[in-house]
C-alpha cells in the first residue's frame, strides 16, 4: 500500500472527484490543516484518513501526513487536493522510487486547459527552480507540489520550515544529501470549482509563496 499525503484546507469540493480516483494500492490520508467547509467530514465519509493538524502552514500539514505515512520503508506521496492533480499519475512518480531509479520523484507541470496555471505564479516558480538548480545542481524546473519518495529517507532529513517553503527546503536538502532526483511531466488542470489557491489563486498569494521559500534560499 503507497499512502498519498494530501494537505488539506478548504477543499471539500474537490475530494469527491480527487478520492474516488485514487489508483489500486494508494491509500488517501486527509491532512485537514484548519478547513472551515467540512473537509474533514467530507474526507471521512469517502473512506480516506484524516489527520487534524491546527499548526497553520503547508509544511506542518505534510510533516504531519508523513508521520502519519507507513511503513517507515514504504513509499510515500505528496499531493494538492484542489483537484488540479490526477491521482491516476501517481504511480508515475512512484514507482520510479520503488524500483530504486530515483531517490525522489518531483512532479513538472504541464497545463491542460486555459487558466490551469496563472502567468505570475508560473514565473514565480520559474525563478524559485533557477535558483535552486544553480545552488544544487539538479536539473529541476518546477517546485511542484506532486511528489513521490521513501518515508524514512523523507524523514531523515529533518527538514523544518512549516510554510510554503516546505518542498524548496526539501530539493536542497535532497541536493545536499546527493539524492537522484528525477522530474516527471503530469498534467495540470484547473483547480475544481469552489476552491480557491493559497499561491497561485492571487498575486498576493504567490507573493507571500515567493517571500518564505525566498527565506528557505537566503538561509
Amino acid at each position: 500500500m503507497t499512502d498519498v499525503v494530501l494537505p488539506c484546507r478548504n477543499e471539500a469540493p474537490a475530494l469527491p472527484a480527487l478520492l474516488t480516483r485514487m489508483p489500486p494500492g494508494y491509500r488517501a490520508i486527509v491532512v485537514d490543516n484548519g478547513s472551515t467547509d467540512g473537509t474533514a467530514g467530507v474526507a471521512r465519509r469517502l473512506g480516506a484518513e484524516v489527520v487534524t493538524v491546527p499548526e497553520p502552514g503547508y509544511g506542518a500539514a505534510v510533516q504531519a501526513g508523513v508521520h502519519a505515512a507507513g511503513p517507515a520503508d514504504g513509499v510515500v506521496c505528496v499531493m494538492d487536493a484542489d483537484g488540479s492533480f490526477d491521482p491516476c499519475q501517481l504511480p508515475r512518480l512512484a514507482d520510479l522510487v520503488r524500483r530504486g531509479a530515483a531517490d525522489l520523484a518531483t512532479a513538472r507541470r504541464r497545463p491542460v486547459g486555459r487558466g490551469a496555471w496563472p502567468l505570475h505564479a508560473r514565473a514565480g516558480n520559474a525563478v524559485l527552480a533557477r535558483r535552486v538548480s544553480r545552488r544544487t545542481g539538479l536539473a529541476v524546473h518546477d517546485i511542484g507540489p506532486m511528489r513521490a519518495v521513501r518515508r524514512d529517507a523523507l524523514l531523515a532529513l529533518d527538514l523544518r520550515d512549516r510554510r510554503f517553503g516546505y518542498p524548496l527546503e526539501l530539493l536542497l536538502a535532497a541536493g545536499r544529501a546527493g539524492w537522484r532526483v528525477t522530474e516527471v511531466d503530469v498534467d495540470y488542470h484547473p483547480r475544481a470549482a469552489g476552491t480557491r489557491s493559497k499561491v497561485s489563486g492571487s498575486a498576493l498569494g504567490t507573493l507571500r509563496a515567493v517571500r518564505d521559500m525566498s527565506a528557505v534560499l537566503a538561509r
